[in-house]
C-alpha cells in the first residue's frame, strides 16, 4: 500500500506539470477555437530561459521565474502579432497548420543555441531533505509544483468569471463576429490568450527542472502529453485541464510502476496516456468538463 500511495504521490506532481501546459493549451482554443501545437516548444524555451538566468546570468532564481514569466508573456504577444494576427478571419485549419509550422520555427532555433544539447538541471534552491511521513517520501520540488498550480488555476478562474477581460474571451470563443459588433476587440483577446499560454507554459518549465533534468527533447515531448490531458477534461475547460492533467500523471506512473515489469522493455507509461486519449474520443468525445456544444440543421 505505500507504494501505491508513493506512486500516487509522484503521479500527482508530474500531473501538475501537463495541467500547467494544458492550461495555456486550453487558453488559446476557449479564446480562439486554435489548437496549438506549439506548446511544448514554448514550455521549453520558457524552463530554458529560468536555467540562462539563474545559471550562467548568477541570478536568484525566483527572480529569474519572475523574468522569465515577464518574457514569457510579451514573447506571446510576439507571436501572436506576427504569425497569427494575419489569420484572423481564415479557416481553421489553416491557423492550426500556422501552430506546426511555428513548432518547427522554435525548434530550429533552439538548436542553434547552447539550449539545444543542454542536459542538466535548475541549481539546488530548495531543502534536499525530503518530507517523511507514514513511510513516503514528498519532495519539496513537488510541494512547489502543486503550488504553483494551485495559484494559476485559482487566478484564471478569478479571471474568466469575474474580469472583464476573461469574460470578453468567453465571448470572443462563442462568436466572434459577435463580439466585434459590441466593441469587443478581438486582436487584444487573442494577444492576452497567447501571452497567458505562454506563462503557463514558462511555469510549467519551471516545475519540470526543479523536479528533473532539462532537455529540450524531453521538455518538448511534454507537450503531446498536452493532447490526452485536455481530451480527457475538455478542450474549452481549465478545470479540465488540472483534472485531466493529475489523472494522467497518476495512471502514467502506476502503469510504469505496475506494468512495465511485465513488459518486456517497458514504456508503457509514456503509451497509456495516448490509450486513455483514445478511449475518451469513444465514449466521451467532449471531456469530463468540456462543452457538448448542439448544432441545429
Amino acid at each position: 500500500m505505500t507504494y501505491f500511495f508513493q506512486l500516487l504521490i509522484t503521479g500527482v506532481s508530474i500531473g501538475c506539470v501537463y495541467a500547467l501546459a494544458a492550461l495555456g493549451f486550453v487558453l488559446i482554443y476557449k479564446s480562439s477555437r486554435v489548437i496549438n501545437f506549439a506548446q511544448g516548444e514554448l514550455l521549453a524555451i520558457g524552463a530554458f530561459t529560468v536555467y540562462g538566468l539563474t545559471a550562467w546570468a548568477g541570478l536568484n532564481i525566483w527572480l529569474s521565474l519572475l523574468i522569465a514569466l515577464a518574457l514569457s508573456f510579451l514573447f506571446g504577444l510576439v507571436i501572436e502579432r506576427t504569425f497569427l494576427r494575419p489569420m484572423i478571419g481564415e479557416p481553421i485549419i489553416s491557423v492550426i497548420m500556422v501552430t506546426i509550422g511555428l513548432a518547427s520555427l522554435l525548434s530550429g532555433l533552439v538548436f542553434f543555441t547552447p539550449f539545444g544539447t543542454l542536459n542538466s538541471r535548475f541549481p539546488r534552491f530548495l531543502p534536499q531533505q525530503p518530507l517523511e511521513f507514514a513511510g513516503l517520501i514528498i519532495r519539496w520540488e513537488q510541494l512547489v509544483g502543486v503550488a504553483i498550480t494551485i495559484i494559476f488555476l485559482t487566478v484564471l478562474v478569478w479571471f474568466f468569471t469575474r474580469s472583464t477581460l476573461g469574460i470578453a474571451m468567453r465571448a470572443v470563443a462563442d462568436d466572434q463576429l459577435a463580439s466585434l459588433s459590441v466593441g469587443v476587440s478581438v486582436e487584444r483577446v487573442f494577444g492576452i490568450a497567447w501571452a497567458a499560454a505562454g506563462i503557463s507554459a514558462t511555469a510549467a518549465g519551471f516545475v519540470v527542472g526543479s523536479l528533473s533534468s532539462l532537455g529540450f527533447g524531453s521538455l518538448t515531448a511534454i507537450g503531446l502529453k498536452v493532447f490526452p490531458v485536455v481530451i480527457l477534461g475538455g478542450l474549452d475547460s481549465i478545470a479540465g485541464a488540472v483534472v485531466g492533467g493529475i489523472i494522467i500523471g497518476v495512471l502514467e506512473q502506476f502503469a510504469t510502476g505496475y506494468l512495465d515489469a511485465y513488459i518486456p522493455g517497458g514504456g508503457t507509461g509514456d503509451v497509456f496516456p495516448f490509450v486513455v486519449l483514445i478511449i475518451i474520443l469513444l465514449i466521451k468525445p467532449h471531456g469530463l468538463f468540456g462543452t457538448e456544444e448542439i448544432e441545429r440543421v
